[in-house]
């Protein structure tokens, strides 16, 4: 008998067996407007749908599927009852949340992100024809699930929290090197995330013990309503205040501003105020808001005196910024491959050689309440400013 979990795609080799994923919706259109999306696309199988939350649990230990799609509203058991019961059960097994872009199903989508699903997309708009609808489906969802369910095994997939040494061994990847004898008190914080940030936004933030004594600027890659429903979820967490971004905002310390959603966050400094500025260009590594573009403004606002952090994601939005913001003389975080959802956007900094630190997740918030807490550190000089891999 096999052992396979749910959701246990390393065991198999990738070119052997197409990705399995469970279809569940109380609409029998949108399964199969689902379905046919996955059955289209190469190297995924629908192995099976339900129409609630209890039939896809039993159906979820039948099949042992390496991917569920889940609707947020449902009769019998709805999808937050069912998320919190396949953690229980299948704790590794994602989750992809299919929501309506509704004030109330944008709600359900944010809390069930905070409770451990891995993604989420947008059912399409009820007028859309038919094609419209198959490629909305299709472009949001199968580039998640193929992303959800790699289990390619990922470079420097432990803590880092010194520089890279030669005893690092091959092919670990450069971290930056401390090139001056004092590290600034940073005076600013960005943060940027993607797949599994929610998450991982709600557990940083719900960590931290005390309000950050710098403004925090984060962008999350999701659409309006969701951004809103999501600042108001962090700020009841903990102390930190947290509000979606508004246009002209003066940045104060102890306050986290979240990029609404569809709309490019910078931070621009003039007669020596920093405020928020809004704007609807372009995105930009395929995203708005986009990491690169806050990163790059801060950057600009902070010259050597700005932290950031890079969340769980997929793609490589917020390399271009974080090189920006280092060759300026700041700092910066990635997140681990062991704890980020997707190990993507981290992982784009931390191969480029831009991260000063990786850590796991429940180590940011530690690390960032002494970091931007503690008096300027001293330390030794190094004559190279980045480590190289040997």
């Amino acid at each position: 008998m096999s052992t396979r979990q749910p959701g246990d795609t390393h065991r198999d080799t990738p070119t052997t067996r197409a990705v399995t994923v469970l279809v569940v919706d109380d609409s029998a259109l949108v399964r199969r407007l689902v379905s046919r999306v996955l059955e289209e696309a190469e190297g995924i199988s629908v192995v099976g749908t339900a129409a609630n939350g209890e039939l896809a649990l039993r159906k979820i230990a039948e099949l042992r599927p390496d991917l569920v799609t889940l609707d947020v509203e449902m009769p019998v058991m709805d999808g937050l009852a069912t998320l919190r019961e396949i953690r229980r059960r299948h704790p590794r097994l994602p989750v992809v949340m299919v929501s309506t872009l509704t004030g109330h199903g944008a709600a359900a989508t944010v809390e069930a992100l905070a409770q451990g699903a891995s993604d989420y997309v947008c059912k399409p708009s009820s007028g859309a024809s038919l094609a419209a609808s198959l490629a909305d489906v299709r472009d949001q969802l199968v580039p998640r699930v193929r992303a959800l369910t790699a289990r390619a095994l990922p470079v420097g997939t432990r803590d880092r929290r010194t520089s890279s040494t030669a005893a690092d061994g091959p092919g670990t990847p450069a971290l930056l090197r401390p090139a001056a004898e004092v590290d600034p008190v940073p005076q600013v914080l960005a943060v940027g995330s993607s797949t599994g940030g929610p998450e991982a936004l709600t557990r940083l933030f719900g960590a931290l013990t005390a309000a950050l004594p710098v403004p925090v600027v984060v962008v999350q890659h999701m659409p309006p309503v969701f951004t809103q429903m999501l600042a108001g979820r962090l700020d009841r967490l903990g102390p930190a205040t947290v509000v979606e971004a508004q246009h002209g905002q003066l940045l104060q310390p102890g306050v986290v501003y979240l990029a609404p959603g569809g709309r490019h966050l910078e931070v621009h400094r003039r007669a020596g105020a920093v405020r928020t500025v809004l704007h609807d260009r372009a995105p930009e590594s395929y995203s708005r808001p986009s990491v690169d573009v806050l990163f790059g403004s801060v950057a600009a606002a902070y010259p050597g005196s700005a932290l950031a952090v890079v969340l769980t994601g997929m793609g490589q939005d917020g390399r271009r910024g974080a090189r920006l913001l280092v060759e300026s003389g700041s700092q910066v975080v990635a997140q681990d491959a062991a704890s980020s959802v997707v190990w993507g956007m981290p992982r784009a900094v931390v191969e480029a050689g831009l991260a000063r630190e990786v850590l796991g997740l429940d180590q940011i918030a530690p690390y960032l309440l002494g970091r931007l807490s503690r008096p300027a550190a001293r330390r030794v000089p190094a004559a190279a400013t980045v480590g190289t891999s040997r």
